[in-house]
């Protein structure tokens, strides 16, 4: 019986650790799910400087989520959505962290036009959005018009057939308590509908 449960808990450390695959669409997405750890990742700070994302949250509960980038009309809105409810969620421990493709530049941008107070971070090579199962390759027409009209300068990733995608988050958020450990997930493929804010803090509040 303990030779199963050091085999169960190695299996579910390994399920946290390796990097799961870029899913072909956005419908295959295989997000991480309550109760696994968040995985020890790389990400980038406004000023450039290169965090490990377990270490940035290790002791502090924390609202994380994903967003595509300052150019997407509604990742705007959510941005403003949680700013208007950053004090609650402060005000119950918890600190607020957006995640998304655009460089450290661009986030400064952000934050400037719409005046957050929270940090967001930079997943350019959208490795982050990979380790938590988020990452998704866009379809060529997608691809191409957002490289066009976007004027985005993001590194293409190869799929399974070779082709030279844009790849993008599935929009999420994630209540992750000073463990490190997921008490709630909210993931939505489609990026045109997000988690209204008062649910985020009744998610928030349940996992006090």
């Amino acid at each position: 019986m303990k030779r199963i449960l050091t085999l169960l808990a190695l299996l579910s450390l390994s399920l946290n650790v390796v990097a799961k695959p870029i899913a072909e669409t956005q419908d295959l997405v295989s997000p991480l799910l309550p109760g696994q750890s968040i995985p020890s990742t790389m990400t980038s700070t406004i000023k450039n400087e290169n965090v490990d994302l377990a270490e940035l949250i290790r002791g502090k509960p924390t609202v994380l989520f994903f967003y595509r980038g300052g150019w997407c009309p509604f990742c705007n809105v959510q941005m403003g959505q949680l700013q208007e409810i950053e004090g609650d969620l402060k005000n119950l421990g918890f600190q607020l962290i957006g995640i998304s493709t655009d460089s450290p530049t661009d986030l400064q941008k952000s934050i400037n036009k719409k005046e957050l107070s929270y940090q967001l971070l930079s997943d350019y090579n959208s490795n982050v959005s990979q380790a938590f199962g988020l990452a998704f390759y866009a379809s060529q027409k997608v691809t191409d018009r957002y490289l066009a009209k976007m004027n985005l300068q993001n590194p293409l990733q190869k799929n399974a057939a070779g082709d030279e995608r844009l790849v993008l988050p599935a929009p999420a958020v994630y209540v992750v308590d000073a463990k490190g450990l997921v008490q709630f997930q909210y993931v939505n493929p489609n990026y045109k509908t997000r988690l209204a804010p008062e649910l985020l803090l009744h998610a928030a509040k349940l996992a006090m």
